[in-house]
């Protein structure tokens, strides 16, 4: 399967750490090291958007009411478990600072979040996820069966958004998300075990199941308010580089963070055998000495207890997690410099804000 995404950033070359040699890479840490990282913030943007977060909010809890009562009840307890919404609160700051002047990107909002709940709802069935935003995962109260058909009802709740809106660009825009993401999934389900990963395939899947829907919700919230091409355009570059910063901070969270403040099991990727960038850099890092441990622990899934501990070590300890985050940075800087094309103002800040929480996040 082969995914093409056109991801922009600002200062990395195709191969990224992985091609550095050894002194090399160790004055680019130290040099990163030096630079402190801006923490930004969500809670500013939140502000800015209240009203309209308010209005979507609502239009999210008439939507997932139906007659069958399991529908409700299942949706509510992942909709309602403390997730920051930043996928719809993407569409409206979009839509305003693309020039909306009414209620254009609430639907839109609306359903991103859907798309986003379900798959959710469909990844943590595939995964065998204990816990999300803290709470039971929704499979284990209810069942497999009833979380991924709920997760369905979630999708055809988010296209009748969509065509209320009679936009069909965004229509457009949100199905073509829905696809790249279900593409994503499978093909880091296809890879799962593979400490032989690409940085550039890793990319690819980052790319699909989580920028995609950032670069989406952006872009729709554009067209929503009649946004030119070239607004359109940045809205999305930004989105997309926005989601590969959050990904990377997710991944490099997994085995820096801790399950009290993360609202999921720490070390989860570890124990699923997922490859992300940390543990790439690791296993490039610590060369043949560290292989068999983790054909063991990874390729194999022949896991003891104190294994995840010795990977987070070991990972922790060759820079693993800081190479992690500098390309986060990154990513984050070049969201930031897609805005360029606005005139500053307190949604662009805002937006900055959020590119900068999504690397210094802790949770």
């Amino acid at each position: 399967m082969t995914l093409a995404y056109r991801v922009i950033i600002v200062r990395r070359n195709s191969a990224g750490y992985l091609a550095l040699d050894s002194k090399e890479r160790g004055l680019l840490d130290a040099a990163k090291a030096m630079i402190a990282r801006p923490t930004g913030s969500v809670e500013h943007l939140a502000d800015l958007a209240a009203t309209d977060m308010a209005g979507v909010d609502a239009l999210i809890v008439d939507r997932m009411q139906s007659p069958v009562s399991v529908i409700p009840a299942l949706a509510d307890h992942i909709i309602d478990a403390g997730g920051k919404r930043l996928r719809p609160l993407l569409t409206v700051v979009a839509a305003r600072l693309a020039g909306a002047r009414d209620d254009a990107g609430l639907k839109l909002a609306a359903a991103v979040e859907f798309i986003h709940t379900a798959t959710l709802l469909h990844d943590d069935v595939v995964d065998g996820s204990g816990l999300r935003r803290g709470k039971v995962a929704a499979h284990l109260i209810w069942g497999a069966p009833s979380s991924v058909l709920v997760g369905d009802f979630l999708f055809a709740r988010a296209f009748e958004l969509m065509v209320e809106t009679g936009s069909m660009r965004a229509m457009q825009i949100l199905a073509r998300a829905a696809r790249v993401i279900a593409e994503g999934e499978v093909l880091q389900l296809s890879r799962t075990h593979d400490i032989n990963l690409s940085q550039d395939t890793y990319l690819e899947i980052i790319s699909a199941k989580t920028a995609e829907l950032f670069a989406a919700a952006a872009e729709a919230g554009a067209v929503a308010a009649g946004g030119g091409a070239a607004r359109c355009a940045a809205l999305r570059a930004y989105g997309l580089n926005l989601g590969l910063a959050f990904q990377l901070s997710d991944d490099a969270l997994d085995y820096g963070g801790a399950t009290e403040t993360l609202g999921k099991n720490a070390g989860d990727d570890f124990r699923e055998g997922k490859v992300t960038l940390p543990l790439l850099v690791a296993i490039a890092r610590t060369g043949a000495r560290e292989r068999e441990f983790w054909e063991r622990v990874i390729r194999r899934q022949e896991q003891a207890d104190g294994d995840f501990r010795r990977a987070r070590e070991l990972i922790i300890g060759v820079g693993a997690l800081d190479a992690t985050l500098d390309m986060a940075a990154d990513y984050a800087d070049a969201a930031k410099a897609a805005l360029a094309i606005f005139p500053a103002n307190a949604l662009r800040e805002g937006l900055e804000a959020l590119a900068d929480f999504a690397v210094s996040r802790r949770a």
